[in-house]
């Protein structure tokens, strides 16, 4: 629940909230048309962006996607050469990706042929150099015409919906009674109605609305509350004589709350018909979970939905970021009061701090997910809805909750907002003393000029003083990477572990790691480059938190373009990376390209374990050579009980696979399919509902991550 218009009355600003609508004069009202005739327009060309640019990345970097979680993946040469060369290539590598996909090579080149009919190869052209430099779409919420389009099909809850949803509670064995609860101060009538109207409408009849007034001067408030109050018993009203800010009025309604469950909600935001129907459905499904979050949008000025949030499933890490939680946070009762319920001096994040205490008594095991839309939260001048700008104290007491959470969780760390006012949050964890020794594994061959920019970025740019650098030479035969390796041995901890067999990547990378002597073994690609000279303490730091498995960097390109984001699984098949090709100074989606997050994978071109866990789930599969060692070690790793975590704030330059040629060779790629074919076989399912993404957002290889799926993988009221 966010503070909404709720402060103090000495604050001058409340006592004009009620007349917010007067101000809209007939002399903006010209304005008004003017601005919405160039919005549609601005919507429109957001769209013809949007499938242009879903079209580039299809042709431009699809080579690219195959391989991106893995080291020496794809070779750099078809980026140098000419412009239509560059675009051939890519499509029959796209071709050849889509009949593993699509099982068969016409059913491949059929889409593809429709592809180019639709657009033509000079078309594609043309699209791929207007908007090479022009950063993606799909990061950022769908265009207002895209996502209306999308409710229409996929997000209506109409009379059939209804039905069907009432015909379903009759099986529910357990029917919570839900305590919504508001408060209100100075509340602009028309929205306060409307939230009001919004509760009575629940096809799920087993709820109370607990509303507390905050001393509201405005005696409109009052008048709409007492009507309401008489017409229906479920609403009960407490009405404080003293304003005590949104704190205290909300510890006020929560005296009011009689149900098993509570539900937070703003006084002029929305609840869709269906949201505590299917709130109350997975209290049924997970019986032993005590909190659940729903995903949200948000609400235009015109009452228009808009920039839907389609949320991961529980991220503790990701939490410690931002508030995951809200909206719709439910939270059961008696937890809320164990909790303390909400604390004074932490308005505007007063929900987030309730929700990290909650966490802390009931645990991460005890929070669900509901992947639906369950929450409108409405954008006015005085909401964080539309800019954190509105409530800059709000960031300050988020960030005193972060601190507290960790404090009392026993956690040595410090927290930062790193990005000026954009609500995401930094805890940079302690290293534990002394440092733990860290085992630097780089496999090569021969292209001394990578290797030698690898080698020195670590020892001129790190600060981490506890590591070992061990090169696994694959079979050399250059003159000059030799006279290098012989340079470096001269160095202390450095060392040259030697081995001619064919290329194996998971098997050059177990040799080195049995000769570690690390606390941690960190697998580097030689074709990286250290960017931030903490690189290694954010890893160590977060690797040696209680329960994590696997670290994960940043990568950049040359070009400043995110290489590395995390893994996705699914995602255009077996895994791609998340934000691939998002230009450096974005935020993603949602801010989650500069979040620390929970992953289901990451890639091994830069990747920190403990040897320990990296002895214990026996080190990468070698029968995957080339493609998804690091996917399937991961999903390994957290099979085994262990999280994996990736952090925008350990930051390389990958020039991915420049010292290998081409896996599309047949030779090669017959190899890429029978390993796509062995992860479809080990993994199965697991590939189709990665927790990090929400099935109400595209895995389809045609489209950006974060596009909407269409259709969705879960259904309306699943």
């Amino acid at each position: 629940m966010t503070s909404g218009q709720h402060r103090a009355p000495h604050d001058s600003t409340e006592h004009d909230a009620h007349s917010r609508d007067d101000v809209e004069g007939s002399a903006s009202a010209q304005r008004i048309v003017e601005l919405e005739r160039e919005l549609a327009g601005l919507r429109k060309e957001n769209v013809l962006r949007a499938n242009a640019e879903a079209d580039r990345i299809r042709l431009e970097d699809e080579l690219r996607n195959i391989h991106a979680s893995l080291s020496w993946r794809l070779t750099s040469p078809l980026r140098r050469v000419t412009s239509a060369i560059r675009v051939a290539g890519i499509v029959v590598a796209t071709i050849r990706r889509q009949a593993v996909v699509r099982g068969s090579l016409p059913s491949a080149l059929g889409h593809y042929a429709a592809m180019l009919k639709r657009e033509g190869l000079q078309g594609i052209r043309a699209r791929s150099r207007r908007l090479r430099d022009g950063g993606g779409f799909a990061d950022a919420p769908p265009p207002d015409e895209v996502y209306h389009d999308w409710i229409d099909k996929f997000d209506r809850f109409g009379d059939a919906e209804r039905a069907a949803a009432e015909s379903a509670l009759q099986s529910f064995e357990h029917r919570p009674l839900i305590s919504i609860v508001v408060p209100t101060y100075n509340s602009n009538p028309s929205h306060l109605e409307a939230m009001i109207r919004s509760v009575q409408e629940q096809v799920y009849p087993f709820w109370e609305l607990c509303i507390a007034d905050d001393a509201s001067p405005d005696e409109t408030t009052r008048e709409i509350l007492t009507r309401h109050q008489a017409q229906d018993s479920r609403i009960r009203l407490v009405f404080r004589t003293k304003n005590g800010h949104i704190s205290e009025a909300s510890n006020s309604a929560l005296s009011l709350a009689t149900g098993e469950f509570v539900a937070l909600l703003d006084h002029d935001d929305l609840l869709p018909p269906h949201a505590l129907f299917v709130v109350a459905q997975y209290v049924n499904r997970y019986p032993r979970a005590r909190m659940f979050y729903s995903d949200e949008d948000k609400l235009n000025e015109r009452g228009q939905r808009t920039a839907p949030y389609f949320k991961c499933d529980w991220n503790p890490a990701l939490f410690r970021t931002q508030n995951l939680f809200s909206h719709l946070g439910v939270i059961e009762t008696a937890l809320v009061r164990q909790a303390g319920g909400f604390r004074r001096g932490f308005e505007g994040s007063q929900d987030y701090d309730l929700a990290l205490r909650c966490v802390e008594i009931a645990g991460d095991d005890s929070v669900v997910h509901i992947p639906h839309v369950l929450y409108h939260w409405r954008i006015t001048a005085s909401s964080t809805a539309g800019t954190s700008h509105a409530k800059p104290y709000a960031s300050t007491a988020a960030q005193r909750a972060i601190e507290g959470h960790l404090s009392r969780s026993g956690i040595a760390a410090s927290v930062e907002q790193p990005f000026g006012e954009l609500p995401v949050f930094r805890v940079r964890y302690a290293i534990p003393s002394p440092a733990p020794k860290v085992s630097i594994i780089i496999p090569t061959r021969d292209g001394v000029a990578l290797l030698r920019q690898c080698v020195e970025s670590i020892v001129g740019r790190t600060v981490y003083p506890n590591y070992e650098i061990i090169v696994v030479d694959n079979g050399s035969t250059d003159e000059a990477t030799l006279a290098y390796f012989r340079e470096i041995l001269l160095r202390p901890n450095f060392r040259i572990v030697r081995d001619d067999s064919p290329f194996n990547f998971s098997a050059l990378n177990n040799t080195a790691a049995a000769a570690a002597t690390g606390t941690f073994v960190c697998l580097l690609n030689n074709d990286t480059e250290v960017i931030s000279p903490d690189w290694l303490d954010e890893m160590v730091g977060i690797a040696s938190q209680p329960g994590v498995g696997t670290v994960g960097a940043a990568l950049w390109y040359p070009d400043n373009s995110l290489q590395h984001g995390g893994v996705l699984l699914g995602l255009g098949g077996i895994a791609g990376h998340m934000h691939h090709m998002l230009k450096r100074g974005n935020f993603g989606y949602f801010n989650r390209a500069v979040s620390v997050q929970e992953m289901s994978a990451v890639t091994a071109a830069c990747l920190l374990v403990s040897k320990r866990i990296y002895d214990e789930v026996h080190g990468l599969d070698e029968s995957f050579a080339v493609a998804f060692n690091d996917v399937d070690f991961c999903l390994r790793v957290r099979d085994a009980g262990y999280r994996n975590v990736w952090t925008p704030f350990a930051e390389l330059y990958h020039y991915e696979s420049a010292t290998r040629g081409s896996d599309m060779a047949p030779d090669k790629y017959q190899r890429f399919v029978s390993e796509v074919r062995r992860m479809e076989e080990r993994w199965g399912t697991a590939l189709n509902r990665d927790p990090a993404y929400n099935p109400n957002l595209s895995l389809a290889v045609d489209v950006l991550p974060f596009t909407l799926a269409n259709p969705p993988r879960i259904g309306a009221l699943d």
